[in-house]
């Protein structure tokens, strides 16, 4: 068993290589064990639209409910619809099967207890039931329910009309995402047309992730060729959400961020609303700005939405595109709910590209991901942090390291789902952005080197 697929905040591997159909029968029968030890008597679990997705799902079914627990099977869906369900259906817990943006070959499973997903020494305790064997019996049942058109439903009572009629191209990049943000954006009154809809696990058009270049090319020609208000791009898995303005600009997720928080702050002054250490300053300052309180949290979805319950805050955000709505939302992530607010204040603006041209113009990177084995980028972070101590003003360690140079900072941290080191950079021209980042990054694969 490959020990690192139990990761901060989920389970994840390659299909075949990490994740064999002996390693999730183990798992089904661990996490069953973890649930039944915890009281759990009913749980929810869906799935993506990866070729390995239907055959997990059956195996975890029988591995569940072999451990005294009943299984509610909510099928093809988004994992923010898996989330719904532990709240609209009074469920004790839930998987989604999902590799969410990694590859084709990836799958992994997001695990929830209660109304939220456990992360860190929780998902470790998973790991060493298995490791152990540990076994609990009974005879669950288990049964389907077709929960999403209450999703969009709900979803549609909670918007603000009425609304301004847009132009919207949505691409859930043949991931699950597609049916139902393209009914919620039609519910709402929009003109949507949709790319690569159809859920496809080998993602024939295009990698899963709205965040990084190759993942919104299609987008963005999409929105400029039929001159659209906006492109709305989601991930495998639609808990992430990605935006191409009416000029084919890629909004990064800690700007729609800084777009909600100035919404909700007009009718709710004085909340929180947090960002992580990949944020630009200029979220934190915006939220100043509009009579908030800013925070800084560390990245991942359960560590976010975690932190989210204990702030008692509005609003969180990452610039991943993973968005928490505790303001007329359940406080998970989603991205076709927070495609719906943000559809809302384009909607009711005078000019809706003025909103995105107000927005702070900084000079930045979007997230470099420098390969580097998972054995030892812990370790590589660890060091270039000793560096970074002795070299830079300020240095920030709750996530990694962020650290500053006059105007311009830096981000170097661990992923927590795949082999690289992640990396941003900001800084007021491009001269000083340039600086920063190469220094850091040589600095990096010296120590990269050293290690290998």
């Amino acid at each position: 068993m490959n020990t690192q697929v139990f990761r901060e905040y989920d389970i994840r591997g390659v299909v075949g290589e990490d994740l064999s159909e002996e390693f999730v029968t183990g798992l089904a029968l661990a996490v069953g064990a973890y649930w039944a030890d915890r009281g759990v008597k009913r749980v929810a679990l869906g799935m993506d639209a990866r070729l390995s997705s239907p055959l997990f799902k059956d195996i975890l079914t029988g591995g569940i409910t072999a451990s005294g627990i009943d299984v509610v099977d909510i099928g093809l869906a988004p994992t923010p619809v898996m989330y719904y369900a532990l709240f609209r259906l009074g469920l004790d817990g839930g998987i989604a099967i999902t590799g969410s943006h990694n590859p084709p070959d990836n799958n992994g499973f997001k695990v929830a207890l209660g109304k939220t997903t456990i992360h860190g020494d929780e998902i470790q305790k998973i790991r060493a039931y298995m490791e152990q064997g540990t076994r609990r019996h009974g005879a669950g049942k288990a049964g389907a329910y077709d929960i999403i058109p209450e999703y969009i439903d709900d979803i549609l009572g909670r918007i603000h009309r009425p609304l301004r009629r847009l132009k919207v191209v949505v691409d859930p990049g043949n991931g699950v995402g597609g049916k139902p943000a393209m009914a919620v954006c039609e519910g709402l009154g929009m003109d949507a047309s949709g790319i690569c809809l159809e859920p496809d696990g080998r993602f024939p058009n295009h990698h899963p992730d709205p965040t990084i270049p190759e993942g919104v090319a299609m987008l963005t020609a999409e929105v400029v060729r039929t001159k659209a208000d906006i492109g709305i791009g989601l991930d495998g898995d639609a808990d992430r959400l990605g935006v191409v303005d009416a000029k084919g600009r890629v909004i990064y997720g800690d700007m729609i961020t800084a777009i909600l928080a100035r919404a909700i702050l007009k009718e709710r002054p004085g909340e929180k609303i947090i960002g992580e250490v990949k944020c630009s300053k200029a979220l934190f300052d915006e939220i100043k700005r509009a009579g908030g309180i800013p925070i800084m949290g560390k990245v991942g979805h359960s560590l976010m939405k975690a932190r989210l319950m204990e702030e008692q805050a509005a609003l969180a955000g990452e610039m991943s595109g993973h968005i928490f709505f505790a303001d007329r939302w359940y406080g998970f992530d989603d991205g076709i709910y927070a495609a719906a607010r943000l559809l809302e204040v384009l909607a009711k603006a005078g000019d809706p590209q003025a909103v995105f041209d107000r927005l702070p113009r900084m000079v930045n990177t979007p997230e470099i991901r420098l390969d580097c084995p998972d054995e030892i980028k812990f370790s590589v972070v660890e060091r270039f942090t000793k560096y970074a101590r002795g070299r830079y003003q300020d240095c920030l360690d709750i996530d990694g390291v962020r650290f500053e140079d006059g105007g311009s900072w830096g981000l170097v941290r661990p992923s927590n789902t795949q082999p690289v080191i992640v990396l941003r950079f900001e800084a007021a021209d491009a001269g000083k952005l340039e600086k920063i980042k190469s220094e850091a990054m040589e600095k990096l694969e010296e120590i990269i080197r050293t290690m290998q």
